[in-house]
């Protein structure tokens, strides 16, 4: 089996790398970089494609997956105290208003 081959990965595998891909392309990742990230968190997660054989199976770890949504909102928290502060009485005033609005109808 030459390399690069996915015919031992399973279809479930092959989708979720698909969707990782996609995810990737949606931020901005080249087709190919996104490619070889998506193959390389399911490789990390579920061991690479699946073995033939009684026993052989380990559970999958979705340890790759969590980390990549703790990592969103990280910007937020690089920006200073005032501009928070500013987009949380935006918001408020939003609900506020989207609150007295739903009551009038």
């Amino acid at each position: 089996m030459p390399r690069g081959d996915k015919s031992s990965y399973t279809d479930k595998q092959k989708r979720k790398a698909d969707h990782i891909e996609e995810g990737y392309e949606k931020r901005g990742v080249s087709e190919k970089e996104a490619e070889r990230r998506a193959w390389a968190t399911v490789n990390k997660e579920s061991g690479g494609g699946e073995k033939s054989g009684s026993g052989r199976g380990k559970p999958e770890s979705h340890a790759s997956s969590r980390k990549g949504g703790r990592l969103g909102g990280s910007a937020s928290a690089n920006r200073p105290a005032a501009a928070r502060s500013a987009s949380a009485k935006k918001a408020a005033a939003t609900r506020k208003r989207n609150a007295a609005k739903s009551a009038r109808s």
